[in-house]
């Protein structure tokens, strides 16, 4: 599983949308330079979120874009799965672990760790919500 751009700028926007979270809608072009990614970029991105229900917009002159429910209920997990599509750690498990796409899969001693690295990695991401990460309850292990 690699994260792309995609997925990690996604986060990045939910998470500066949580840090300047007072009710009002945060406008694109403010996100952009706080983030340094690029309004086209951008534009994509909140365009999949908002289609999403992720955040709400308003369009004009005070417009922009805000969450639209409480910091624990954004699971990292759906976002990275919202852009991501599938996060397995191999390619015969991109349709879940209950839909192993392989010849081999029946004879393959190996399906049985990649199935429990998908768990643990989606088990892992569905746990960790914006609130934690403000919080800094997502520490690195040493």
């Amino acid at each position: 599983m690699k994260v792309s751009t995609r997925g990690r700028y996604a986060l990045r926007v939910m998470i500066d949308l949580a840090q300047h979270n007072d009710g009002t809608y945060i406008s694109l072009k403010d996100i952009a330079e706080r983030q340094d990614i690029s309004m086209k970029y951008l534009e994509s991105i909140v365009a999949l979120l908002n289609k999403e229900h992720y955040v709400d917009s308003l369009r004009g002159k005070n417009g922009g874009y805000k969450l639209n429910r409480p910091l624990e209920e954004y699971r990292v997990g759906d976002v990275l799965h919202l852009t991501e599509g599938s996060l397995a750690p191999v390619t015969c498990l991109e349709e879940g672990v209950d839909h192993v796409n392989c010849k081999r899969a029946s004879e393959c001693i190996t399906v049985p760790m990649w199935m429990e690295l998908d768990t643990i990695i989606n088990e892992y991401l569905d746990n960790v919500t914006l609130q934690d990460l403000l919080d800094g309850k997502v520490r690195r292990r040493k």
